[in-house]
């Protein structure tokens, strides 16, 4: 722990010759899962859940101020403003009272709390700023959480780690753990730990004190005083015939002193909550202020035991004052486990087109954020109000909780969110604000006939670059007919061609390139296909004089449907549990055919197509999964898999939220002796936005569209899982299979995606592949209007007057308020990962006055690799 360790003066006195026991009331409301959002709130369909935020609030509000002596820690931001908004002036000084002393403690403070598998962290990033910004503004220092509380995502990532030390955080506390790694560290007595969280940063910065919390994140069995819980209350009425407080005292004694054995100090912590509880909070705390009154009695009779009311914050600083030396740890806590059938690693990839979507929501969000900036004030003042990217700001936050973008929530609830995304969509209509500031392109028929967008021979295509640094990006849009002429910004010609697609559409290519981008058309990449499979055979980078045999194919698992020797546990939204170790292969033998590009059909479910651009050093594939068959009633998981000449020797690499890469092996974890009894889902990690396989002298790199899992089962090679369709729920609380459907796809959904393959040498792969996952996660947006444009109109733009260095990545350009911008830059290359680009680098920043229409400002910074670096009021 740090020294210098903020003091809480608001926490109870401990006893320092005594085991004390730190009980921290809590409830755990999820920003939607079995119910959406508004019915948690408002309490609306307990006939799914019974549940209503609202009512906890008001409840714990009122029994906090019945006694002083009663604390309550609030998590989820995103409850907390709706509620904050209904309540009277006289009541909100109220609760500022308690959080003043400390009372009411909020914790994490994020507007929700995320994912850590399946979110990208500029998305984590965003959502942890509403929250905390919201809390500042509202309580000031006293609303600060101290700690990080992720209590429920099913596995722990090194980058929230990192993340959440370099935003301050003194502590950060979970509940799951892989049940091998559990047992070992309580044998150990390191469920306490320093977690090391970046090879990059020096330390301290990116080191953060963790705690793992007993029971997850539920009470002592026989412990839970909730309307929903089962458990006797203390009867302490002597006269009365079920008088049990002797026996509650004892079984808690028990239970401490039992905790205290795999802990390392003489302070141990208990969850009193658990999932929306505390709605009748006066059940809770007449209970506890019982069980601490009965169990310190016992003091007087020689017990060594000491009960209080506590707080994450209060019980990581008597752990700091401990002084003791704690474990280290440097991996993440991926892929997580809760026996040894249990994997939780199918939520990897669950609901890809949910995925999907809110991946290229949080790229427009971005371009909403910027655009809102370059085109001034006006551009804020739209027909919705407060700022035109609040509600996809909104929504985004939202979409980062750890039951939404995982995929493991109710369909209905999953749909909700969709639209919620979509909304957020509408209300950027700062879009419109793209002509004049954007690069444009015209598009003119060469027949007469009907436009795909509209009755007009020409339309124009606006082009937004949201990244500061030039791009290459092949643009392809439906359209009807099969001859155009495209024009640039400057009227000149630019190369295009129209392919057939699938059915009738037919699409239209041409290559944009952006502001400070020397056109030079080279080829990097060659494939070649075999003869008689029509699969891909070999990979070829011309640059480098680089080759590698190459097959990829695609196979299904047949996913358990619970009914097994070993273990009753089926496939389902968070559990991936194949039936056996060897997939059904789909096709031997792909269909092909070549024109401008290969398209690939493997059976009437799978179909992809292999395209290769002039100048670009990846490879994209397309494919198209789905509908998953299930006539033969088993649930399908669908995967790629790249088998390669590459000797990877067990070893492979992956993503950690799309920022810094680990290193993972087959049938091993860094911190303790594995007992594999899943060889496939036990081998799977979450691959944010890029994985690869590597040795010696090939790297094979692949960039995904979305969150997906996968892993290197055998030497060489490496899997993707793109699409899942199951028929039993895994028993984790949801109560539904994962049997996707809508209304345009009755049969089951069909989910389109597209991998990007880079071959290079090792020692500079990361040159080309980081920003080209960075690209794919902040692609250009584009939009249309039917005809040309006014001939006043300004066709070309940029808000740089150079482009950032290659190191250096625009994370955040946001309005903050009436008079200020938020900018954030970052390094984005890890450590000794690349000879050119790890190196610390120096910007000069002129800002634009036309740009900001404020005062010309010019700093200079020196950005560190693997920094955040944040500017206010510019």
């Amino acid at each position: 722990l740090l020294s210098a360790f903020p003091i809480n003066r608001s926490c109870h006195a401990t006893k320092p010759n005594m085991l004390n026991v730190h009980l921290v009331p809590h409830t755990h409301d999820d920003v939607g899962w079995l119910k959406t959002v508004d019915q948690y709130y408002y309490g609306d369909r307990n006939d799914i859940q019974h549940a209503g935020v609202q009512y906890i609030l008001d409840s714990v509000v009122d029994q906090l101020l019945k006694n002083p002596d009663r604390r309550f820690i609030y998590v989820e931001t995103a409850f907390f403003y709706r509620w904050w908004k209904q309540q009277s002036s006289s009541m909100q000084q109220t609760v500022k009272q308690l959080v003043n002393e400390g009372r009411l403690e909020f914790v994490n403070g994020g507007w929700c709390m995320s994912d850590e598998a399946t979110t990208h962290y500029s998305a984590v990033i965003d959502q942890m700023t509403m929250g905390l910004r919201f809390l500042n503004e509202t309580f000031g220092p006293c609303g600060r959480p101290r700690v990080a509380w992720h209590i429920d995502p099913f596995g722990h990532a090194r980058e929230h780690a990192s993340m959440f030390a370099q935003m301050g955080y003194d502590g950060f506390f979970f509940g799951r753990l892989d049940y091998q790694d559990r047992a070992r560290r309580m044998v150990k007595r390191e469920q306490e730990l320093l977690w090391r969280a970046s090879n990059s940063l020096t330390p301290p910065m990116a080191d953060l004190f963790t705690g793992i919390l007993p029971n997850g994140y539920n009470p002592p069995e026989g412990f839970c005083w909730d309307q929903s819980c089962d458990d006797p209350p203390i009867r302490d009425d002597p006269d009365l015939e079920d008088y049990n407080v002797d026996d509650v005292v004892k079984r808690f004694l028990t239970i401490a002193n039992s905790q205290a054995m795999v802990y390392k100090t003489n302070h141990i912590i208990m969850t009193m909550g658990s999932d929306f509880q505390y709605e009748n909070a006066n059940l809770w705390y007449k209970n506890l202020d019982k069980l601490i009154r009965y169990v310190n009695g016992q003091q007087a009779n020689g017990s060594k035991v000491n009960v209080l009311y506590s707080t994450p914050s209060c019980y990581l600083q008597e752990l700091h004052r401990a002084n003791l030396t704690w474990a280290l740890k440097t991996d993440d806590f991926f892929p997580y486990a809760d026996d040894a059938h249990d994997f939780w690693t199918g939520y990897f990839t669950s609901r890809p087109a949910l995925k999907r979507y809110e991946r290229i929501s949080n790229s427009n969000l971005q371009t909403c954020n910027q655009l809102e900036i370059l085109g001034g004030p006006v551009s804020r003042k739209g027909p919705f109000g407060d700022g035109e990217s609040q509600t996809m700001k909104k929504a985004m936050a939202v979409a980062q909780h750890h039951d939404a973008v995982s995929g493991t929530e109710k369909q209905h609830v999953a749909n909700d969110y969709a639209r919620r995304l979509a909304n957020g969509w509408q209300h950027c209509q700062v879009f419109q604000v793209l002509r004049g500031i954007t690069k444009h392109f015209s598009i003119k028929k060469r027949k007469k006939n009907q436009c795909s967008f509209g009755s007009a021979a020409i339309f124009s295509v606006n082009v937004y670059n949201p990244l500061a640094r030039p791009v290459a990006w092949p643009v392809r849009l439906p359209v009807n007919g099969t001859s155009y002429v495209v024009s640039d910004a400057e009227g000149k010609s630019v190369d295009c061609q129209v392919c057939p697609y699938m059915h009738d559409i037919v699409h239209l290519y041409f290559l944009l390139k952006t502001e400070y981008l020397c056109v030079h058309v080279l080829q990097f990449i060659r494939v070649t296909f075999d003869p008689d499979t029509g699969l891909l055979s070999s990979l070829s980078n011309l640059e480098t004089k680089q080759t590698i045999k190459l097959t990829q194919n695609f196979y299904w698992y047949n996913a358990s449907d619970g009914n097994n020797k070993e273990s009753n546990q089926p496939s389902g939204a968070y559990i991936f549990r194949p039936n056996s170790s060897t997939p059904f292969i789909i096709s031997k033998t792909a269909k092909t055919e070549s024109i401008q590009e290969v398209r690939q059909w493997f059976a009437p479910w799978v179909s992809q197509v292999v395209r290769l651009y002039g100048d670009s050093r990846a490879l994209e594939l397309e494919w198209t999964v789905g509908p998953l068959p299930i006539d033969d009633d088993l649930g399908k998981e669908v995967i790629t898999r790249l088998d390669t000449s590459i000797k990877t020797s067990e070893y492979f690499y992956t993503d950690s939220n799309g920022r810094e890469m680990l290193q993972r092996k087959k049938d091993f974890r860094p911190t303790w002796n594995l007992s594999q009894s899943e060889p496939i889902a036990g081998n799977y990690y979450p691959i944010n936005s890029r994985a690869f396989i590597k040795d010696d002298v090939d790297q094979l790199t692949v960039v995904t569209d979305r969150s997906q899992g996968g892993g290197s089962l055998q030497n060489g090679s490496l899997e993707i899982m793109l699409h899942r369709r199951l028929l039993y729920d895994d028993v984790r609380g949801v109560g539904e299979p994962l049997n996707e459907s809508s209304g345009v796809f009755p049969e089951g959904l069909v989910v389109r995606g597209c991998l990007r393959l880079s071959l290079d040498r090792p020692p500079s792969a990361a040159d080309a592949h980081r920003p080209l996952a960075q690209q794919v996660v902040l692609q250009p947006l584009l939009t249309f209007t039917d005809g040309d444009l006014h001939p006043n109109t300004q066709l070309e733009f940029s808000g740089l007057q150079a482009a950032l260095p290659p190191a250096v990545h625009l994370l955040t350009l946001t309005q903050w308020d009436k008079d200020s911008v938020l900018l954030r830059l970052e390094h984005q290359f890890q450590s000794q990962e690349s000879k050119v680009n790890s190196h610390p680098v120096t910007v000069n920043l002129q800002v634009r006055h036309s740009i900001t229409h404020r005062a010309h400002l010019t700093f200079t910074t020196l950005i560190e690799f693997g920094c955040f670096i944040q500017f206010y009021n510019i």
